[in-house]
């Protein structure tokens, strides 16, 4: 993550916030309850290593919202886990949850560790004092609070806090949706690994297919011919960019922690992931340019730009250089605020990242869904469609005399596996929260910018959901 002096992210998610309360007509006191963070936990714990060291960790989990139960969000391992960082990630996701119509109150939790200097039996020590920690201090369960992979953790940390979870509540029926993006063996769905850079590709695309905003940027309308430069390549960056060629889009600049690379002709994703699996970066990729600094990738030419790493990439020292005509914000706060407003003078059209990464924890609510009904989704309906398309499709031959191609019947026959309806739960959302934001810009002319559009339809969510209560009348 970038320095700068004095840089507070939950100040500037405040900022942010504050910028769009104007634009409502709620009352001061419960815009006040809704931007402040209900519960911070703030943990230290001892782990010895396998050299026989101990060291003494710092933890934090926050529950930024209890609107909705219950919290959702994140655990990330990385050096610059602070308690501010975790308080900014914490209000995002309240009012991500909002935006994409997912009941959650917005969490958060981070170990300040740097996982590469640890083994995995270290890491698995860690994990599981962490959610002892949790579990004593009533920060996670199925109906409490539940976290879900973030930077620096995976699956396989998943499977070890539920495992943990488990072993401390012996016979809880709804174990399982103590928390999200398990493997599928352990409970988890089919589409949660790739769901954020997938809600991305959505977002952004229903993005260029709209063309007002298209012609506005001097770009044509869809997303296939467009340049695309992406900033880390973690799930949501490898994801973003590979679904961004799939559908026909070039991905001319790729970066990581040891630099970037760049090709005009286009970059084969799957072959970078595979080179730097073997070498140990991306750097000397076969027909690529190299770039010593990662941060070179954000100032490339190129129409559409993925920060997909970590939070303040952006900012006032570089802003001005970024030559990208949209920027998608995958990452959480990639951007500063000094940094939106350079490049909104600019005429760049930020896409915010508290609605387009909603991807993972869509994704997470169903599977959460799945684990609380105990059953997978397709397993009820999937045979009856199948058999059902399988008559209409003999009736239609039987009067038309004509036969369908193999392809195509294969095609209409399909029924809907786990995954299917997953990613098309998923295209929903994050094509009914595009629609739903743009609709806010662009029918109040005073809302400056599309994420300050995104505030206002977070913030007036919660409000209602507190008014609804009774809470505030």
């Amino acid at each position: 993550m970038a320095t700068v002096p004095g840089y507070s992210f939950f100040h500037n998610v405040e900022r942010s916030f504050d910028k769009a309360a104007v634009f409502t007509t709620w009352e001061n006191g419960l815009l006040q309850q809704i931007k402040q963070c209900n519960s911070v936990l703030q943990v230290r714990f001892p782990i010895k290593r396998e050299n026989g060291e101990i060291v003494t960790l710092e933890a934090y989990r926050v529950q930024h919202s209890h609107h909705k139960t219950p919290c959702k969000g994140g655990i990330r391992f990385s050096n610059a886990v602070n308690q501010d960082e975790v308080m900014a990630l914490a209000a995002l996701m309240t009012y991500k949850c909002a935006i994409v119509n997912v009941p959650f109150g917005g969490a958060k939790g981070g170990i300040k560790i740097n996982p590469r200097e640890y083994t995995p039996y270290e890491l698995e020590k860690i994990t599981r004092r962490y959610t002892a920690e949790l579990i004593k201090k009533n920060f996670i369960g199925p109906g409490t609070d539940v976290p879900a992979p973030d930077y620096g953790t995976g699956e396989r940390e998943m499977a070890w806090i539920l495992d943990t979870y488990v072993a401390m509540h012996p016979g809880e029926i709804d174990a399982a949706g103590c928390v999200t993006g398990k493997p599928v063996s352990q409970g988890g769905v089919r589409g949660r690994k790739e769901a954020t850079g997938l809600g991305v590709f959505y977002g952004l695309s229903e993005i260029c297919n709209m063309p007002d905003l298209m012609k506005k940027l001097g770009l044509p309308v869809g997303v296939k011919g467009k340049t695309v430069c992406v900033q880390g390549m973690g799930n949501v960056g490898y994801h973003s960019a590979l679904f961004f060629k799939q559908a026909g889009a070039k991905i001319v600049g790729i970066a990581e922690y040891e630099g970037a690379i760049r090709s005009d002709k286009g970059l084969d994703i799957e072959e970078v992931f595979k080179h730097r699996k073997a070498t140990g970066s991306i750097l000397d990729f076969p027909g690529a340019e190299n770039f010593e600094k990662t941060g070179d990738a954000l100032e490339m030419e190129c129409d559409i730009l993925i920060p997909a790493a970590l939070e303040n990439v952006i900012n006032s020292t570089n802003a001005a250089r970024v030559r990208a005509k949209i920027i998608g914000e995958a990452a959480n706060g990639p951007l500063t605020p000094e940094a939106d407003d350079i490049l909104n003078l600019k005429g760049v059209l930020i896409v915010p990242d508290m609605y387009l990464n909603a991807g993972g924890v869509t994704v997470s609510y169903f599977e959460w869904l799945k684990n609380l009904s105990h059953v997978r989704y397709g397993r009820i309906e999937k045979r009856f469609e199948e058999n059902m398309n399988h008559r209409i499709v003999d009736q239609i031959e039987g009067l038309t005399g004509k036969t369908i191609g193999k392809d195509e019947r294969d095609f209409i026959l399909h029924g809907a596996d786990e995954v299917d309806l997953v990613r098309s739960g998923l295209e929903e959302t994050m094509i009914a929260a595009t629609r739903e934001i743009v609709e806010i810009w662009q029918s109040n002319p005073s809302i400056p910018d599309m994420r300050t559009a995104a505030y206002v339809c977070a913030i007036n969510k919660v409000a209602t959901s507190y008014s609804e209560l009774g809470i505030f009348p």
